[in-house]
């Protein structure tokens, strides 16, 4: 069975490039946090200094399953039980100047 199609809610196509972006609608979002809190996972070469990092995912839309197997990677990884998965909700706008 094939996974149903997201909503696209707004549509937006460079001329030029001919890329399009789609802003797609989701239920809900899990977030990876260590110690109840939210984190970023930054890969470095630990022996090339002039190698730009890697910024991870630790957000994951609709579905828990990889959120739940990175924070079990890291768990082992860390040698920790201290990585979880989060649901995240809409609490509050935050808005620039604020």
């Amino acid at each position: 069975m094939s996974r149903p199609k997201p909503k696209v809610l707004l549509t937006h196509t460079n001329h030029q490039t001919y890329l399009s972006e789609q802003v797609l609608q989701v239920s809900t979002m899990f977030m990876v946090c260590y110690d109840g809190r939210p984190i970023n996972l930054k890969v470095v070469h630990s022996l090339l200094s002039d190698q730009t990092p890697k910024y991870r995912r630790t957000c994951f839309p609709e579905s828990p399953g990889h959120a739940l197997n990175l924070a079990e990677k890291l768990n082992h990884m860390f040698k920790t039980d201290k990585f979880s998965v989060w649901e995240m909700q809409p609490v509050k706008v935050v808005k620039r100047g604020t």
